[in-house]
């Protein structure tokens, strides 16, 4: 999967909001990421929302999010909770993603999921509620280590900063497991075994 060594990641916050701690987090994943890979960053902030009428003719933002999909080694998904659940933007998105019926971009993909939150369970909740949809769309959330940033109020500078050193570290190690899934997922795929 991974071409000469170097992993690719496709990344995306599920927030539109400036100030959003979970696009800080996926922010820092890019300073922390191990040797040999790389992170594309995705704004979903042009993706329209979903209306299957335009399935054959996808808009361009689509377009270009479901390529970038399919062109990486792994996806990271970084989401906020609301109301218990992924935001809408970001169930809007994966939608699009997984069609039109045959065309899933998701299918067979290493994903690794990251939450902040300023309350105290740092959004494990829509984690675990996203899982749900990764086991229709056939990909492969990676298990161990989870992330889960609390009190991200206070974890952050004023610059949108990841400064917390403890919540660095175990990010460098949650992105070197993601490196190491990858790699795992990549081989089985080519041994014919997934």
């Amino acid at each position: 999967m991974m071409a000469g060594g170097h992993l690719r990641i496709f990344g995306f916050a599920g927030s539109l909001r400036k100030g959003s701690y979970n696009r800080m987090l996926l922010d820092a994943a890019a300073e922390l990421l191990p040797e040999g890979a790389s992170l594309e960053n995705f704004d979903l902030s042009d993706i329209p929302v979903f209306n299957q009428d335009l399935e054959g003719a996808l808009p361009e933002p689509v377009k270009r999010f479901k390529a970038g999909i399919k062109a990486a080694d792994a996806i990271l998904i970084v989401t906020p909770e609301y109301n218990y659940s992924v935001p809408g933007v970001l169930k809007n998105a994966i939608d699009w993603a997984s069609r039109p019926h045959g065309d899933n971009s998701f299918e067979k993909k290493p994903v690794a999921i990251m939450s902040a939150s300023p309350g105290m369970l740092g959004g494990s909740r829509a984690q675990y509620h996203l899982r749900q949809s990764f086991v229709f769309l056939n990909a492969y959330p990676m298990q161990r280590p989870e992330i889960f940033v609390a009190f991200a109020d206070t974890k952050f500078d004023g610059e949108g900063r990841l400064t917390d050193q403890d919540t660095r570290d175990h990010v460098k190690t949650f992105l070197q497991s993601l490196a190491k899934w990858s790699d795992a997922i990549g081989r089985a795929g080519a041994a014919n075994l997934i």
